[in-house]
């Protein structure tokens, strides 16, 4: 705990580990410390008066002793000689208590000494300030709920991407598959991912379940930021080597269909035709559902002719077709527009 002193990096700016971030105000931590030196100091000296009291009452022990051996025991007296003993224990034992103070006392110098080391606040990695909340003056409590004062990002040059997977396509979702993502600052640009992991666990909001998939993405050119808001694509499946027309072909019937026979001569180029929006009809449905059977025209010979195929994987735009009499570089009849009569 303390009073914040000075703040050394700001938003935006690179860190390395170990880096001083913050400084605390250590006039107090400075203080307990030269104190708990004294204390360490005087107990030292405690164990030291301690030793040559030891040694005094060890040194008269042993003289009373030779003359009661040498006397017979008459003198000194028996109690004289107890008290000498006991006064050679107490000796003793004020010893270890004095060396008891002193481990004790450098215990006590060692926590201050961590507590004045935790006054600088460093960087725990490499990394990037990403928000700054701690402001020269501010108080900062040590406690089980320490307060955010730096926001740091390991490296920006490798994200994770959450997305909310709906729980009627999660089944087709798994660890290992290929997506695009897109952002609002970056409309057009797609960038790619990789899916690591598809969580067990759901969440409900607004009574729709969707469960969070995390998506690794390389921003080796810091275009993306923390934060941001993507939309994504998963590829579930793919296919190489298949057919694809656009989903217009799908939905594209000719206005009037060439009747049988006909050339196209002149009385038909002569002809009126009814009105035409310049809008392409649609069939009755605009889904191209997999597996689906729908017709498919073709302009072979400067002549359009249908073709039934059968729809496969679509990604929005184009639809995997396959059927007899189509190849690839075929051309595709996708609207129809009138020329105005002169």
């Amino acid at each position: 705990s303390g009073v914040i002193k000075r703040v050394q990096v700001d938003v935006n700016d690179t860190v390395k580990t170990g880096q001083v971030l913050i400084e605390l105000d250590t006039s107090k931590l400075d203080d307990q410390i030269i104190r708990s030196r004294a204390a360490l100091a005087s107990a030292q000296a405690g164990v030291k008066q301690a030793e040559a009291t030891r040694a005094e009452q060890r040194s008269l022990l042993a003289r009373q002793e030779e003359v009661a051996r040498l006397s017979g025991g008459q003198v000194p007296s028996k109690t004289e000689l107890d008290t000498t003993r006991a006064a050679a224990a107490r000796a003793e034992a004020a010893l270890a208590m004095a060396r008891t103070s002193v481990t004790d006392a450098a215990a006590a110098l060692r926590l201050d000494e961590t507590n004045r080391s935790k006054a600088s606040i460093r960087s725990p990695m490499d990394g990037v300030v990403l928000a700054r909340t701690a402001e020269p003056g501010n108080a900062v409590a040590a406690s089980l709920q320490a307060v955010t004062l730096l926001t740091l990002a390991q490296d920006l040059r490798q994200l994770k991407l959450q997305v909310k997977v709906d729980e009627a396509d999660v089944g087709l979702v798994q660890a290992g598959q290929k997506a695009t993502f897109t952002v609002s600052t970056w409309p057009a640009r797609a960038y790619p991912a990789t899916i690591n992991r598809v969580a067990f666990g759901s969440t409900t909001t607004d009574n729709v379940v969707t469960y969070a998939t995390d998506l690794a993405v390389a921003n080796d050119d810091l275009s993306l930021r923390p934060g941001m808001t993507a939309t994504a694509v998963i590829a579930a499946t793919e296919r190489q080597g298949v057919l694809l027309v656009p989903n217009a072909a799908l939905r594209y019937t000719p206005s009037a269909a060439p009747a049988a026979g006909s050339d196209g001569g002149l009385l038909s180029k002569l002809m009126p035709r009814p009105p035409s929006s310049g809008v392409p009809k649609r069939a009755g449905t605009s889904k191209t559902a997999a597996g689906a059977t729908r017709q498919l025209w073709l302009l072979k010979n400067g002549q359009p002719v249908a073709v039934n195929v059968t729809t496969g994987l679509t990604n929005g735009r184009q639809t995997e077709v396959s059927g007899e009499g189509l190849g690839e570089g075929n051309a595709v009849i996708t609207g129809q527009t009138t020329s105005a009569a002169r």
